[in-house]
Formats: structure tokens, sequence, C-alpha cells
């Protein structure tokens, strides 16, 4: 009797704890996960692995493209916009997926083999001293005792840039094929305006576009703005139909975790560790709640990654494959480095999407006059 009721006891316990076993669902082709170093250039590694799976998508093929080279052509556009508002601005790492696609459509996209952004000794990005420099030499053109700025201060901004991530391309081979950056463009199949942002916040109406006022919109992008449960519409019509979703999100909730590889939102703050290993409830996420943790900084602009499909644990209930751009290590980065993403996790922390305009539902398509 006593071993019965041992195995009914570990049996009851087994079941109440309900550790994650995921299935995928959708799976859409994307390149391998890759670490963007000691960088605050998410924006354009992830965009640039949406724009990878893009190519697979159009071309059938995978090309590894490079992020320093999108790096190196918006810095100085961040710097213009810090210096002309005479350091009232934001002047940092961060960025946008809208960033990526200005870049792409004004001046091309070379692959990674052509221009990596490393010295020959380094196997890691590293931005530290660099971004160091840059503000340095910006608040000191800014703060310059001719009263004065100098014109010069664009070529000694381009200079940083050269020596810390490489000289602009002019033209290189790949594939046995000589191409400039617009070219290399053209072959991949990408048109920069296809693509379009959308979001969520009732700072204006729905249906309609806007600049979302976070710190890493240094360019006023514009947003389309839908209400939340289109959001969520969006972003699995095109999963299910062939398309991957750029996505920018909140990461500093400590039921984010690279290490356990899940993003999620418990219904109880009793549950922040248990969750990361085992189903919990979680709580049910409105528009006006969503709102209210923007608006009082809870949710914030920290990081952009790549939605590239679905799974689902032993109950149903659905995640976002999201592939991250943190390294492959184990210790520190669970699933091959991909988070698995609730649902609840979505809707309450994601910052945008960005995804291809034929992905809308043509319900959401209409009411955006797409």
């Amino acid at each position: 009797m006593r071993i019965i009721i041992f195995l009914l006891f570990l049996s009851s316990t087994a079941f109440q704890a309900q550790n994650y076993q995921f299935s995928e669902d959708i799976n859409i082709a994307c390149t391998p996960v890759i670490s963007q170093g000691r960088t605050g250039t998410c924006w354009s590694f992830s965009t640039s692995s949406f724009l990878e799976s893009e190519i697979i998508r159009l071309k059938g093929k995978p090309i590894d493209l490079s992020e320093m080279y999108t790096v190196r052509q918006i810095y100085p556009e961040k710097a213009e916009n810090y210096i002309m508002r005479q350091g009232k601005a934001q002047f940092s790492q961060g960025g946008l997926a809208h960033d990526v696609l200005h870049s792409v459509s004004k001046y091309g996209l070379v692959p990674q083999s052509v221009f990596n952004g490393l010295d020959t000794n380094e196997t890691e990005h590293n931005h530290t001293e660099m971004i160091a420099v840059l503000n340095a030499m910006l608040d000191r053109y800014i703060d310059n005792p001719a009263k004065e700025l100098s014109p010069k201060w664009k070529m000694a901004v381009s200079g940083v840039l050269d020596a810390y991530l490489g000289t602009k391309v002019k033209e290189f081979e790949y594939d046995g094929t000589t191409y400039t950056p617009m070219s290399f463009l053209e072959m991949t199949g990408i048109t920069p305006n296809d693509y379009v942002s959308v979001t969520s916040f009732k700072k204006a109406p729905f249906y309609s576009t806007f600049i979302l006022n976070i710190p890493d919109n240094f360019s006023n992008g514009s947003f389309y703005n839908v209400p939340l449960e289109d959001l969520v519409t969006v972003t699995d019509n095109a999963l299910e139909n062939g398309f991957s979703v750029e996505l920018d999100v909140d990461v500093s909730e400590v039921t984010f975790s690279s290490k356990h590889g899940v993003a999620v939102i418990p219904n109880s703050n009793d549950d922040n560790k248990a969750i990361l290993t085992e189903i919990k409830p979680e709580k049910q996420i409105t528009q006006d709640y969503r709102q209210q943790e923007f608006e009082n900084y809870n949710t914030t602009d920290d990081h952009l990654m790549h939605i590239v499909g679905t799974l689902k644990d032993q109950k149903g209930n659905t995640y976002y494959k999201v592939k991250n751009s943190w390294g492959t290590d184990a210790n520190r980065n669970a699933n091959g480095g991909y988070i698995y993403m609730s649902k609840a996790y979505f809707k309450l922390k994601a910052i945008s999407v960005t995804l291809h305009k034929d992905a809308l539902p043509k319900a959401v398509a209409n009411k955006l006059n797409m």
C-alpha cells in the first residue's frame, strides 16, 4: 500500500509541475544564430536576419548579410542628428528596424564576407571604446570654445568609423560576379519600401500612422497603429503564410530568460521563478494594461529579435519561436539561441513588428488604406 501511495504522489507531483515540452508548429527558414557581441546593434543583427529570411523566401537561397555595413552607414546620420540638435538628442548604439531598411534603400547591401566590421585579430564585436570616442568627439564639437561648428566634424566621425569598422565598400566580388552595394541589393530581390512597421498604443487613433516616442527612434520613423488583437493577428497571419517577422520588444522582465529559453508573464509574481521551467497560469493582457505598463516605463524599448515560427507546449498553448542574437553558448542561451515567447508576453511587451506588406491580413490592410 505504501508503494502505491508513493507512486500516486510522484504521479500527482509530476502532473502538477508540468515542465515545458515544446513541439514545433511553424518553422520558417532562417540563417544560423550568431552573436552581436558587446554591442548595442541588435537592431541591425535582427533586421539583417529578417532580410536573410526574406531573401530565402524570394530567391530560395541563404545569403549571410553584413550587419556592420549597415551600422557603418547609420552612425553618420545619428551623429548629424545629435550635432544639429546641439546634443539635445540621443546618440547611442541603438536603432530600429526602419533604420536598416532606410540604409538598405540608400546604401544597398553587402555580404558578410565583404564587410565584417572586425580587425584581423578580432573574433567578437565590441563597440565600447568606439562609442565612447564618438560621444566625446561630438560633445566637444558641440561645446567648441570657438563657438562655431567646424565643418570637419563629418570627416572626423568618418575617420573613427573607418578605424573601428572599416572603410566604405564601393565594389566587390561575390560568387564570381562583380557588384556594387546597390546592384547586390537588386540581386537579392529586397524592395525596402515593401516593408511596414506596426504597433499598438492608444497614443494615436487606430488604423492611422504616428511617430512612436521611444529613445531609439532617433530617425522619427512612423508606425501603423492597430488594436492589440490586430497586432497579434498581423503576426500570426504572416507566420501562417510563410513570412517571418521582425520584433522590437522589452526584455527587462525577470521572466524573460535566455538561459531557460522562455519569455512568459505569470499571473502571479510568486511564480516568477517557477514559470521559467514549468507551465503556470499567465496574465490576461488588455489594451489598457499594455498602455499603462508602457507609460510607467515598465515596458521599454530594449531589444530587437526575429520571429521565425511558432511552437506549442503539451497543453496546447502557443509560443513564438524568436531568433536572438546573443550567440549559442548553452550555459547562457537555451534552445540553440532561440527564445520561446508566450502570447501573453508578446501582447504586453512587444513594442512593434516589421514585416512585408503582403503579410498583412486583407481586412487590416484595407483599414490601413494599403
